[in-house]
């Protein structure tokens, strides 16, 4: 392209009242502007981190922050351009005018004071699940993210599938006439055939020795300081109270997601549980907790069980000899059938086979997503946050919801939820769970 071409298009351009040049501009669809590029930091970047990183390739990486620089090795490598932290305070000091983004990949305790730090600096955010360690953190996100007009997202992937939108869709074309009863369960957080991380976990006896590469006071961060020991780092954190949320933190996110989103749910009314034992800083090996939720417009009661720890529901009769549940899912109990699977277990299926011969599936009325993590960038690039599907005014409240699951299971109680005023009526107890304290430099 001649100069006086570009210029005269640039001109064009901006007269038109466009921020950035235009791709044609720069010689054809094939070429992406720097302009046009999202300039991301990834924080926790030594586990699930460079997963998300690799669908934003076409972005600009430019921070890489982890506290173990060791497990990071590997994405530093990925990422040569991008400049490494351990503090990611320090990062956002330093490059908070050149970074339009974080994604946070840490243990759960610190998903709240990472991204409010970072909200507060102006960035948009994609936090693993679930966003947050504690009831008041999901509120607070929320409503911070919101009143900033800042693009958020819950790595919740399952939320963008075709299953999650087949079940909303046919839920409401009558595929099980009304739901009376929903069930979700994972083999998390482990069978002996299958373990994922230690449940009960056990408090070490003795200290070790901190790792070279790694800064274990920056691994606490906002946790009450306590000595390094490898059954805290790498992965295995899960468990504990102080830095997890147990197996429901981790997968009910997702398996129950396709509930919440589908039966437009909002808080639980009550939440109880029966669990194995639990361990003196950590979550049982299993629990089945059953959310109550009152009626809500044309739907009336409704009951959600969610099991962990290799327990699953028991199969209602519906259900054919050969079927099997598999060890994650979801099923959807109504008055003329039964619905299992979607989210990310694919395509949903109805039973009995009489059912399926009956339903006619419905149109496609809800817009398909062009990825979770693609969509959450082109909403940032367009400053939309409502076009990031599982943003905070979506997860914050269905993460605040199962919450009040986990508070069941530590009080081992009953707990009636006031979800106006954030307190369990009948357990004045659960103060100090609802609302954390936090290490000072860690706050939200």
């Amino acid at each position: 392209m001649k100069r006086r071409t570009f210029l005269k298009s640039a001109a064009m351009a901006a007269a038109a009242g466009f921020t950035i040049v235009p791709r044609h501009v720069l010689g054809g669809d094939g070429v992406v502007p720097p302009s046009e590029k999202l300039n991301i930091a990834g924080i926790g970047i030594g586990g699930q981190g460079p997963v998300v990183l690799k669908d934003m390739a076409g972005e600009n990486i430019g921070a890489l922050v982890d506290v173990d620089h060791k497990k990071a090795a590997p994405v530093f490598k990925t990422y040569p351009k991008a400049e490494v932290f351990k503090d990611y305070r320090v990062m956002l000091d330093k490059l908070g005018k050149s970074i339009d983004a974080v994604v946070i990949a840490t243990p759960d305790h610190m998903h709240a004071p990472i991204s409010m730090a970072a909200m507060r600096a102006g960035k948009h955010v994609y936090c693993e699940k679930p966003m947050a360690h504690s009831i008041e953190e999901a509120r607070v996100m929320t409503r911070f993210a919101k009143e900033q007009g800042l693009v958020t997202q819950m790595g919740q992937g399952g939320h963008a599938s075709e299953g999650t939108r087949q079940i909303k869709e046919w839920l409401a074309a009558g595929a099980i006439g009304t739901v009376k009863e929903v069930h979700g369960w994972t083999d998390r957080p482990g069978t002996p055939k299958r373990p994922w991380w230690p449940q009960p976990a056990v408090v070490p006896a003795e200290a070790e020795a901190v790792p070279a590469d790694l800064d274990w006071d920056m691994w606490l961060g906002a946790a009450t300081p306590r000595p390094y020991h490898k059954a805290y780092h790498p992965f295995v954190w899960r468990g504990f109270f102080d830095f997890g949320t147990g197996a429901l933190g981790d997968m009910a996110v997702h398996n129950l997601d396709p509930a919440f989103y589908a039966l437009e749910l909002g808080a639980p009314a009550a939440a109880s549980a029966e669990t194995g034992p639990l361990g003196k800083e950590s979550y049982p090996a299993w629990q089945v907790i059953t959310f109550e939720f009152a009626a809500s417009g044309e739907r009336g009661p409704l009951k959600i069980i969610w099991h962990d720890g290799g327990k699953t529901p028991e199969a209602p009769a519906e259900l054919e000899d050969k079927y099997h549940l598999a060890d994650n899912g979801i099923m959807f109990i109504g008055d003329k059938g039964v619905m299992v699977g979607g989210n990310q277990m694919g395509s949903p299926r109805l039973f009995p086979a009489s059912r399926r011969k009956e339903f006619a599936e419905p149109a496609k009325t809800i817009p398909r997503s062009i990825g979770h993590r693609l969509e959450w960038v082109k909403a940032c690039k367009e400053k939309r946050p409502e076009d990031a599907k599982a943003g905070f005014a979506y997860s914050g409240p269905f993460v605040e919801a199962l919450l009040v699951g986990n508070l069941a299971t530590r009080l081992q109680k009953r707990i009636e939820w006031d979800a106006a005023n954030m307190r369990a009526t009948n357990a004045p107890e659960a103060e100090g769970l609802i609302r954390k304290t936090y290490r000072k430099g860690f706050e939200l």
